[in-house]
């Protein structure tokens, strides 16, 4: 007869991670409709927080063997100070990488509350560690035939791990930390109308108001969007992680954009996670910024109504899967009323939903995504670029469509950027 109590403590985690996985999959498909949408974002955080501590306790598992068992020795005495306070550290680092997410539930207002700061970045020092001691662990391995000084390797494997993750983490922090970078991006688009020439698109992606960026960060980025005088402003998803109730404050500088043509929002999946998405509709068309709830608006320069580009906006892929009521992405819906004869600008959150837009409709001109954020931070870009049709930066999808991806004004959760940076586009439109 099988017997749980004998397997290890990774195999019984793993197994844990298994059925809370399973129980996602069964609320959002049998459940969900049994439940208003409160309940049923609630139950998904629930699950999603046990999920995602389920996989760190796996890794802790491991750290902990790593950098206490094999350094110290896995025979309990004698324990000198510096052991002690070791092992404390380590310990204290695992407990708040667990306890980030918990910060989203409890540490959200108008600026990020500093005990979120702290478990965010040791959630960010945490995956680093993990990645580079599996890695230098498998390079030995490789390298290493015999056995001979297998535990001075090993030691000398965890504290370069340590060193590069010293080194990588304190740079993530400053990276994090400074402004976004404004990138300017010429894009040719067929049957733009002459007086369209010239058009500046301002794309902000992916800000995640919440518990690690505040008002103070928002006031920065719309500071300089309107230093770049744009026609137009879009927002492509993510902007935020929260209730509007919780970050009404944090989010007034929105109020403060300035757009000569008009300033647009478009769903991401963290914005149904919320499940507030009505009541940021609402709060943003109080701010002057219209939502593109698989809808569209005709922009174009005053006295020149006859010269428009459709800007049509799709609901994020993640609706429908969320079985969130009334919302889901529907691309016919969202350019039905859109002309041939006019150039069409997407904007549609993840680089799936522009390639299942694309499909459909292939007279689509420009799409402008974002949800990637490059990865945001090594090794996390690795898995990024692999699960994504569209990772960062300008895509020609065919002879008269292009594809930009964004890797994000903010960041999320971890306040760390190795490998990308946080960016505002400047989109200038051309003639072909």
């Amino acid at each position: 007869m099988f017997g749980f109590a004998r397997l290890s403590a990774e195999a019984k985690v793993g197994l844990a991670t298994g059925v809370v996985f399973f129980s996602m999959l069964i609320s959002r498909t049998l459940i969900s409709d049994l439940v208003d949408i409160e309940t049923r974002a609630s139950l998904f955080r629930v699950q999603f927080l046990l999920f995602i501590n389920s996989l760190l306790l796996l890794g802790s598992l491991y750290i902990w063997k790593r950098l206490v068992r094999r350094l110290y020795g896995s025979r309990p005495a004698p324990r000198t100070w510096p052991h002690r306070c070791w092992r404390a550290a380590v310990l204290l680092l695992l407990v708040l990488a667990h306890c980030s997410y918990l910060s989203m539930f409890y540490l959200v207002d108008t600026e990020p509350h500093w005990l979120a700061l702290l478990s965010y970045t040791c959630l960010g020092v945490y995956i680093i560690l993990v990645f580079f001691l599996v890695l230098f662990s498998c390079v030995s391995r490789l390298c290493t035939s015999s056995s001979d000084g297998q535990d001075g390797s090993a030691i000398g494997q965890t504290v370069l791990a340590l060193m590069v993750t010293a080194l990588l983490t304190v740079y993530g922090l400053f990276n994090a930390a400074q402004p976004p970078q404004v990138v300017e991006v010429e894009v040719p688009v067929q049957k733009l109308p002459a007086s369209m020439d010239g058009l500046k698109i301002v794309l902000l992606s992916d800000i995640h108001l919440g518990p690690t960026v505040g008002r103070s960060k928002l006031q920065v980025i719309v500071t300089m969007v309107n230093q770049l005088e744009p026609d137009v402003v879009v927002i492509v998803g993510d902007l935020t992680d929260s209730q509007v109730s919780r970050l009404r404050t944090a989010a007034e500088p929105l109020g403060l954009i300035q757009a000569r043509l008009g300033s647009y929002f478009a769903t991401g999946n963290h914005d149904y996670y919320t499940a507030d998405v009505e009541r940021w509709f609402e709060f943003l068309s109080s701010k002057g910024i219209q939502p593109l709830h698989n809808s569209h608006a005709r922009v174009f320069r005053p006295g020149q109504s006859q010269d428009w580009i459709c800007l049509a906006g799709i609901d994020d892929l993640e609706a429908s899967m969320l079985r969130y009521p009334g919302h889901g992405m529907d691309i016919e819906k969202a350019l039905s009323g859109c002309s041939k004869d006019n150039p069409i600008v997407l904007l549609a959150h993840q680089p799936h939903a522009a390639k299942k837009a694309l499909q459909q409709r292939p007279d689509i001109n420009l799409v402008l995504s974002g949800h990637t954020h490059a990865g945001q931070m090594f090794p996390l870009t690795l898995l990024a670029f692999l699960v994504n049709p569209y990772f960062c930066g300008l895509y020609r999808v065919s002879e008269h469509t292009l594809v930009y991806v964004t890797p994000g004004t903010g960041y999320y959760g971890i306040p760390m950027r190795i490998g990308s940076r946080a960016e505002i586009t400047q989109i200038t439109l051309r003639p072909t």
